[in-house]
């Protein structure tokens, strides 16, 4: 049973910094494909940023481009995101999620996800 487990969510400043993390297991991590996604209240999910299993090769939503980095431990079976510049707009619910191939931005494209860890940004 696949299982995404995210963790690191929490209330920051405005121009605060903060690390996400999503372990998971039950699947062949080394070979998965892993994503971040966002979702606001009354809003759809957002893509923020998504890597391939080797780490080579990552994309990012031009909202967080160049203030989120995505990487990953392998050894860990654990996917980061590092937050930095926090502004009140990033406030949502953070989801990690999980597919084979690398190359989709679609919620719809990824297979499983995680329950979610709150990010709230007060102004």
């Amino acid at each position: 049973q696949v299982r995404l487990v995210e963790s690191g969510g929490g209330l920051v400043q405005a121009g605060g910094s903060l690390r996400l993390s999503c372990k998971a297991s039950g699947l062949f991590f080394r070979e998965t494909t892993m994503g971040w996604f966002r979702q606001a209240p009354g809003k759809e999910r957002e893509f923020l940023a998504t890597i391939s299993w080797t780490g080579v090769s990552s994309a990012y939503a031009d909202s967080v481009k160049g203030r989120f980095t995505i990487s990953r431990d392998n050894a860990e079976n654990t996917v980061y995101l590092e937050m930095k510049g926090l502004k009140p707009e990033d406030t949502a619910v953070y989801y990690c999620a999980s597919r084979h191939t690398y190359g989709s931005m679609q919620p719809s494209d990824f297979d499983h996800w995680g329950q979610g860890t709150q990010v709230t940004v007060s102004s």
